[in-house]
């Protein structure tokens, strides 16, 4: 038995408790009073008999629900994945996809989602395609919007990826429109139209959900704030705005550059940091970590040399990594500390048992990929020129870096040990995850990408420029 399969992800567990008629936090509360990792203990023990006794499909390997993955991290447990394509070779089925858009597929039972836009921005639309089959079962317009800002070419107006659960999918076109869709008849089931957020060169900040909150980023050019909704009914239940002195006002009393250096496109994260969950989220000039369920600021660290960050953050190995975005940007490595610490990336913190930084790289940093982690090791790849790095997580310390060729936009993700890196040029490159560089494969398609791959069983399936592919051995 693989230990994936009994991993619990909270939320998921809770859902099943529900559908189970069970409270959460029910199951050996009579017995177990000491607190509630013991409870949660109980629950898991009790996903993972569910999961086995009705004969459900591991989390993880048949879903793929939000960006990167079941995690949020790009890893997949999947078995059996291509390693080796073409247009004529291993395409299950491939199918035209309308619009312009980097939104990643997200994959539930038999459905696969994403979103798109007309050119212009004016139309928005949801799409569900049949996971077997690739036919289009739904093309959903779902919102008409007046007028749009500018955005710039490596952008576009429907680059958030949406994150579904059994029975409903959440999509976000930014500040525009967020709306819930029912799964089974595509009803719009609440929608909000109100967050203002000029995000000037367009959207890019996936949700996620948490519990029964959607959490948000809105970092724009004048509004800059973190916001989670009731997932049931769309009502805000908290909203935080960022805190960092930006710092950056003219003469005149006006942010430079139009707000540009306020910007971030980068999607949050809940991790468990000392048995609490903790919702990290990366502005321009400063990441946080919240309290998910109340929008508490825990720490803070400010890194005031980058902004439009796009990189998701990743948690392990006792680490927070995540990448400043431009101009040239950083990698961090942040070691999590007490409630109320704000800390300079560059002074690095007050040392053991405090917010920190445990080390840092401004060598061939990725500024829009996300990290993968496997082990004890780090790895990522740069958007120009296409320069991976591994390094050792817990140091810093540099094991191998190789130029892969082409730009990068997409997340990269990891199953079987094997890394995929897709870029723009229609390349995707596989290496193994290890301290030797050593390249699998090589792939070709038509067209590039900017949307990251999604993963269900034994298909792999990459939203190109125009296409969609489900790509199988």
């Amino acid at each position: 038995m693989r230990t994936p399969l009994i991993r619990p992800d909270v939320n998921r567990g809770r859902e099943l408790l529900r559908s189970a008629g069970l409270r959460p936090g029910s199951l050996g509360s009579r017995q177990c009073r000491v607190g509630e990792r013991r409870s949660g203990a109980w629950e898991a023990l009790f996903v993972f008999l569910f999961l086995f006794g009705f004969g459900a499909r591991a989390f993880g390997a048949g879903e793929w629900p939000q960006f990167r993955g079941p995690l949020g991290d790009g890893s997949s447990d999947a078995h059996g994945l291509p390693l080796t394509w073409s247009e004529t070779n291993h395409v299950k089925w491939k199918v035209p996809i309308h619009g312009r858009s980097w939104s990643s597929p997200v994959v539930w039972g038999n459905q696969i989602w994403l979103t798109t836009a007309t050119e212009d921005g004016l139309q928005l639309f949801a799409l569900c395609i049949d996971r077997g089959t690739g036919k289009v079962l739904r093309n959903l317009k779902l919102f008409t919007i007046e007028k749009q800002s500018d955005i710039r070419k490596y952008n576009t107006y429907a680059s958030p990826t949406p994150v579904i659960e059994q029975g409903r999918i959440y999509v976000t076109f930014g500040s525009p429109a967020t709306a819930c869709l029912d799964t089974t008849t595509g009803e719009i089931l609440w929608s909000r139209r109100d967050l203002e957020c000029n995000h000037y060169r367009g959207p890019g900040s996936s949700p996620v959900v948490f519990e029964d909150l959607l959490i948000m980023n809105f970092d724009g050019s004048d509004h800059q704030f973190i916001i989670a909704l009731d997932k049931k009914t769309g009502k805000t239940r908290w909203q935080k705005d960022r805190s960092v002195d930006y710092k950056d006002l003219d003469a005149n009393g006006k942010p430079q550059s139009e707000g540009d250096f306020r910007k971030s496109f980068s999607t949050p994260h809940v991790a468990t940091l000392d048995g609490k969950p903790v919702l990290l989220s990366q502005g321009a000039k400063a990441a946080y970590g919240y309290d998910p369920l109340t929008g508490v600021e825990l720490w803070r660290v400010e890194e005031r040399t980058s902004h439009s960050a796009a990189g998701r953050p990743l948690a392990g190995r006792g680490l927070v990594f995540l990448t400043t975005g431009f101009s040239r940007g950083e990698l961090l490595a942040i070691r999590p500390g007490h409630n109320g610490e704000v800390i300079d990336a560059k002074e690095g913190g007050a040392g053991a048992g405090h917010l920190e930084i445990a080390w840092k790289s401004k060598r061939n940093v990725p500024r829009k990929p996300s990290l993968i982690l496997s082990g004890d090791l780090l790895f990522g790849v740069e958007d120009d020129g296409g320069m991976a790095s591994c390094y050792e997580a817990k140091t810093g310390a540099e094991v191998w870096r190789e130029r892969l060729g082409g730009n990068f936009s997409s997340s990269p993700i990891i199953a079987e040990g094997r890394i995929y890196f897709l870029n723009e040029e229609g390349k995707t490159v596989v290496i193994e995850a290890g301290r030797t560089f050593r390249k699998l494969a090589e792939n070709s398609l038509d067209d590039g990408c900017k949307a990251s791959p999604a993963v269900s069983g034994k298909s792999l399936f990459v939203r190109t420029f125009t296409h969609l592919y489900c790509l199988e051995e």
